[in-house]
């Protein structure tokens, strides 16, 4: 068994079958299939079962009490049979290349990672080509070669992993609902021997008002303090600080004190939480305003963090209302 493709289940009846069959349209010798029902409510269940019993040799269905995607992919990951672990969300479909490409990239690079590209994809069904950092060409590396991948975009479902760098290190996703995947993707890029970056685009991302990344319960943006919290005490404890000081900066700035920053100030300009998100990377990392990655976000961002900066969230919700 190579690959085993695991996908957290959590009322996505209307969704699921795009992902189930993207999976079927590729070539699957030697992979499985682990869907993990994650106590929905919806139909999910019964078509995760439907779906089994029409390729059982391929499919397993897992059912569990609600617990959170995080432990729905530790569940998968229990239960997996594979040498590598490709991780797809329920409402997502691979592109038919993947699983091919995927595996002939296994028996020919010696590697822990393998990265790939996504599209991003409208309920419309219109897509275009995203890319998930500024590496855009085939290369091979360790994380300490090329310190800037750390700020590639944090989804697990980007990467095919393989499965001792999981075992091997005690690494697994925390039981929450958001922030499961910042808390997890950097410590296994820091602890992988070699990764591979690939320019082809093997994954199409939903971009849904339902999702979990778009809803707008305001209180849950200070789960990022805790998650933040994680990963620097973390590196910490591995005693690799130092040597990823700059990207632990630059991550700590673009997540919590710009995005969550510019989520919260959307809903609510006035929100304690705000201050919280400023407190917590000051106290952190006291020089942000000296980290050199700064300079290298697009210009609406170096604008967003300006306000934040200067504490002028009305007109950071009036900015982005603009943008629409």
């Amino acid at each position: 068994m190579i690959i085993s493709i695991i996908v957290p289940v959590y009322n996505v009846a209307d969704y699921l079958p795009r992902c189930v069959e993207s999976v079927l349209a590729n070539d699957t010798r030697d992979c499985e299939l682990i869907l993990v029902d994650d106590g929905s409510t919806d139909g999910s269940p019964a078509l995760c079962d439907s779906y089994a019993a029409e390729q059982p040799a391929l499919i397993r269905v897992i059912h569990q009490a609600n617990a959170g995607p995080g432990a729905a992919r530790n569940t998968g990951i229990a239960a997996a049979r594979g040498d590598w672990f490709l991780f797809a969300d329920s409402d997502d479909r691979l592109d038919p290349r993947a699983l091919g490409r995927l595996k002939e990239l296994t028996r020919t690079r010696e590697v822990d990672v393998i990265s790939f590209q996504f599209y991003k994809e409208s309920l419309k069904g219109e897509s275009w080509e995203e890319w998930s950092g500024p590496l855009q060409s085939q290369s091979v590396f360790a994380l300490r070669e090329q310190p800037a991948f750390l700020l590639t975009q944090p989804s697990c479902w980007l990467r095919l992993w393989r499965r001792s760098l999981f075992a091997d290190n005690a690494l697994a996703f925390p039981n929450v609902v958001w922030y499961e995947d910042v808390r997890t993707v950097p410590k296994l890029l820091a602890k992988a021997r070699r990764i591979l970056n690939i320019p082809d685009h093997l994954y199409y991302y939903l971009d849904r008002p339902g999702s979990i990344m778009n809803s707008s319960q305001l209180p849950r943006n200070r789960d990022i303090l805790p998650a933040f919290r994680d990963i620097l005490d973390w590196f910490e404890a591995e005693k690799l600080t130092e040597a990823y000081y700059n990207e632990l900066c630059a991550l700590t700035v673009q997540h919590v004190l710009l995005a969550a920053s510019v989520r919260v100030a959307r809903i609510d300009p006035s929100s304690e939480i705000l201050g919280e998100l400023r407190v917590f990377t000051e106290q952190r990392f006291p020089d942000w305003r000296k980290n050199p990655y700064n300079r290298s976000l697009p210009r609406l961002k170096r604008l967003a963090l300006r306000l934040v900066e200067l504490r002028q969230y009305r007109l950071l919700r009036f900015l982005f209302q603009l943008k629409g």
